[in-house]
C-alpha cells in the first residue's frame, strides 16, 4: 500500500491577465499545514474507489503510468472548490499514490497537464512538490488566446521564486457557509471574460507590489509587511474579476475582509482564489486574537462558517510506502 498526504494552499492572485503582456498569469501563494488530504492506494486490476473525482483521476493516472489499476481510498479530503486547491492536490495525490503502489515514478510536474492541472496557476503543483511560498513564472502569452489550450497542451509554469515560510507565521482561514467557488466550465467562462477585458496597466501595478513589497517581506520574514502586500495583490486582482463575481471580492467575502482588515491581530486579508475562503496573515503570538477576529467577522457578515488557524508547510507531499 502507498499513502500520500498533502495539505491545502492559499492563492493570493495572478501577476497578469492581459494578453498585451509577454507572460500570462504568474501566480503567488503559500502551502498550508492544514487542512490535510490523504490518499491510500494498492495495486489492482481495474480502478475501485468510492470517491467519484478521485476515481476519475485514478483512471487517468493508470493510463499515464501504463498500469492495470488500483484500489484507492481518500482517507481525508480538502473542502471542494473553497479556494484551498482541492482539485490539484487530489489529482496529484491520486497520481502519486497509484505510481507508488506500482513502484513507478509519479513525475507529477510532467504529468499534471494531462490531468488538467497547471493550465493557469503553477502554485498547486509547486506546493505539492516543495511547499513554502511560491511565485510562478506564468505562461507565454503567445500560446494563449482568451481560451486556455486544450487539456495537456501546456507545461506547468516554472517556479520563479521560492522561500520557506517563517515558523512563527500563521494564516487565519475563515470559510463562510456559502456556495462553493467557481470551477470547471463556470470557472473557464469567467477566466475567458476576465482575460478578454483585462486592463494591462493593472499588471504593471501588481508587478511593483510583488517585486518591491511581497518578495522582500517574505525574504525578511516580516509578516506585517507580507500581509499588507498580498492583500494589495488580491485587491488589485479583484478589479479584473469584479464583473464576474459581483465586486472586488465575491459576496459575502468583501464584508469579512473589511472586518478582518480592521483587526489589530490580522496584518492583511483577502480572498483565496475564487473563494469563499478568506485568509488573514498573522503570527503565533496573535493567533488566538486573529481566530476571534474571524468569528466576529462571520457574525458581522451574518453567515455561519468555520474558522481555523494554519501554519505554513515547508515541504512537499509525504510519501509512505
Amino acid at each position: 500500500m502507498a499513502r500520500i498526504e498533502t495539505a491545502g494552499r492559499l492563492h493570493f492572485g495572478f501577476g497578469n491577465l492581459s494578453l498585451a503582456h509577454d507572460r500570462l498569469y504568474g501566480a503567488l501563494g503559500v502551502a498550508l499545514d492544514q487542512p490535510t488530504l490523504s490518499v491510500e492506494a494498492t495495486a489492482a486490476d481495474g480502478v475501485r474507489c468510492d470517491d467519484d473525482a478521485a476515481a476519475e483521476y485514478a483512471e487517468l493516472a493508470c493510463d499515464l503510468l501504463g498500469v492495470a489499476g488500483a484500489d484507492l481510498t481518500v482517507k481525508s479530503a480538502l473542502p471542494r472548490h473553497a479556494g484551498l486547491g482541492s482539485g490539484t492536490q487530489l489529482a496529484l495525490s491520486v497520481l502519486a499514490a497509484v505510481a507508488e503502489a506500482h513502484d513507478r515514478a509519479p513525475a507529477v510536474r510532467e504529468r499534471a497537464p494531462a490531468l488538467g492541472r497547471g493550465g493557469r496557476s503553477g502554485v498547486g503543483v509547486a506546493t505539492f512538490e516543495q511547499g513554502g511560498f511560491v511565485l510562478d513564472a506564468g505562461h507565454p502569452a503567445a500560446l494563449f488566446t482568451a481560451d486556455a489550450p486544450r487539456v495537456g497542451e501546456w507545461d506547468v509554469p516554472e517556479v520563479a521564486a521560492h522561500h520557506p515560510i517563517p515558523r512563527d507565521w500563521r494564516f487565519l482561514l475563515v470559510v463562510p457557509d456559502v456556495p462553493s467557488g467557481r470551477s470547471g466550465a463556470d470557472e473557464d467562462a469567467s477566466m475567458r471574460q476576465a482575460v478578454t477585458e483585462a486592463d494591462p496597466e493593472l499588471a504593471d501595478r501588481i508587478a511593483g507590489v510583488v517585486v518591491r513589497q511581497v518578495l522582500p517581506a517574505v525574504a525578511a520574514g516580516d509578516a506585517t509587511r507580507f500581509g499588507d502586500a498580498v492583500s494589495e495583490v488580491g485587491r488589485l486582482n479583484g478589479a479584473w474579476y469584479a464583473d464576474q463575481q459581483g465586486g472586488t471580492y465575491r459576496p459575502p467575502v468583501g464584508a469579512i475582509v473589511d472586518s478582518l482588515s480592521g483587526a489589530p491581530a490580522v496584518y492583511g486579508a483577502g480572498q483565496s482564489s475564487w473563494g469563499p475562503t478568506v485568509y488573514g496573515v498573522t503570527d503565533a503570538d496573535h493567533a488566538e486574537a486573529a481566530r476571534e477576529a474571524g468569528r466576529e467577522a462571520l457574525a458581522a457578515a451574518g453567515v455561519d462558517g468555520e474558522v481555523l488557524v494554519a501554519g505554513g508547510r515547508n515541504h512537499g507531499a509525504s510519501f509512505e510506502p
